[in-house]
């Protein structure tokens, strides 16, 4: 089973009101492989259709989540401009459910 994460900034705090990478698409494809317990994690992350962060200085990401085949997932790789460097809320998304700011440990620092 394949999920699509996809990334946007609906709530931003800059001058124009607009978020400069809205004409952009971004967006990351994750394999959860095949199995019950690989496939009810998936569901889980699923049944919430979007996943929100509140940075605290006025911008908001919104993580959109679907599941996608083979041939839409190709498309996506091809068509993304990555994932902005916040694949770190994807992987929060995997192992606790909501998006959380990461460990120290998890960010390299001591």
């Amino acid at each position: 089973m394949k999920i699509c994460f996809e990334i946007s900034m609906p709530k931003n705090k800059s001058w124009n009101g607009e978020w400069s990478g809205d004409q952009y698409f971004y967006a990351r494809v994750v394999n959860f492989g095949r199995g019950k317990t690989n496939e009810g994690k998936a569901q889980i992350i699923l049944a919430q259709k979007s996943y929100d962060y509140d940075f605290g200085d006025g911008w908001v990401a919104r993580i959109k989540v679907y599941e996608v085949d083979n041939k839409q997932a190709t498309r996506i790789k091809k068509v993304s401009m990555g994932f902005m460097g916040y694949d770190w809320m994807i992987e929060s998304i995997k192992h606790k459910g909501h998006i959380a700011i990461p460990e120290r440990e998890d960010r390299g620092e001591k």
